[in-house]
């Protein structure tokens, strides 16, 4: 049986990994205090899923700081004594859950004695998980590219804040609804874009199996390269396995991920070419990290648009020019106009 919920994820995480996130000041960090001296909360969030989720819900009264910034891998992060700081001076503490956070577990344990810590994924219903051969017994932890199953732990963040500020909580409701109601029409052009590519092309080859819920949600066959995690090696057998696969389905792109080494790709286009096939890198997408703060691809809605709309373009199918901000459903048939 798969892990499940914030104290088992807290327990089971036995992972071996070495290279963390840089030092220095959180990503995205408000300059705000703590609730004790405002009247805000003060969260910590350790990855930019997470604290893009809890900013929508909180709104006005929640300041957050982000410890894993852009381009960095959260399977390989170690927190530093800076982080562990930064996340001990909050007022409540939000992480993705099931495993993403590797080594963070030991930190997070210790905080929980003192403060609310609070896995985003929690109350997924296990239907909605997937559990992937390669990962025997624990869960697929990249809910997020699933926009739909994503936008359920809006409501965990709501009943979390609500517990620190009752006063506030009809807000906190409010505001997870309507982002909720934002992400479903992100969802339904996802649908759209990528159910657009010609059938035979709808096969997606990235650096590593992050994209296993986006290929369920969107109807794409997604294969890694890598496994879900990063620590793996890619092996020539994986790699040729591959590029039969791109050569016999013709498929005219793969991609790059913002987080992680471009090397095994560039390998695979190499074989590809190698057979006398046209192939081209479709471009960087984001899988376990978001972009730069400040930028539209450095929020989740961002991200996503970013991902669909690259996909759908690169692989022959028919996305707007400006993505899901162009994209406008007709209330007659659903479809964009």
């Amino acid at each position: 049986m798969a892990q499940h919920g914030i104290s088992s994820a807290f327990l089971a995480v036995v992972v071996v990994f070495s290279v963390g996130c840089p030092s220095g000041s959180p990503q995205g960090a408000d300059e705000t205090v703590g609730s004790g001296k405002t009247g805000v909360i003060q969260a910590i969030a350790t990855v930019g899923m997470v604290a893009d989720l809890v900013r929508n819900v909180g709104g006005d009264h929640v300041a957050v700081s982000q410890i894993c910034g852009s381009g960095v891998d959260p399977h390989l992060y170690k927190a530093t004594r800076d982080d562990v700081q930064t996340i001990m001076s909050g007022d409540i503490v939000f992480y993705s859950g099931l495993m993403l956070e590797g080594k963070m577990s030991d930190t997070l344990v210790k905080v929980a004695r003192t403060k609310p810590v609070v896995a985003v994924t929690e109350e997924l219903d296990e239907s909605l998980l997937l559990e992937p051969d390669d990962f025997a017994g624990h869960y697929d932890p990249h809910v997020w590219m699933d926009v739909s199953a994503w936008s359920q732990c809006a409501d965990v963040v709501a009943n979390a804040l609500a517990e620190l500020a009752p006063d506030h909580a009809a807000e906190f409701q409010a505001n997870a609804a309507a982002y909720r109601e934002t992400l479903e029409q992100l969802h339904e052009f996802g649908k759209q874009v990528i159910g657009s590519i010609p059938e035979n092309r709808r096969l997606l080859i990235t650096s590593h199996d992050a994209f296993n819920y986006f290929g369920r949600a969107y109807g794409v066959d997604v294969q890694g390269v890598q496994g879900l995690s990063t620590e793996s090696e890619a092996g020539l057998q994986r790699i040729n396995e591959l590029v039969e696969l791109l050569v016999a389905r013709e498929v005219k792109a793969v991609f790059v991920e913002s987080s992680v080494s471009p090397k095994n790709i560039e390998a695979l286009v190499e074989g590809v070419r190698s057979r006398g096939h046209e192939i081209e890198i479709g471009g960087e997408l984001y899988s376990d990290a978001m972009g730069a703060a400040g930028t539209y691809e450095g929020t989740y809605i961002g991200m996503l648009d970013h991902n669909l709309t690259k996909i759908s373009q690169a692989l022959g199918g028919d996305a707007p020019a400006g993505g899901f901000q162009e994209w406008k459903p007709s209330q007659e048939s659903g479809k964009a106009e």
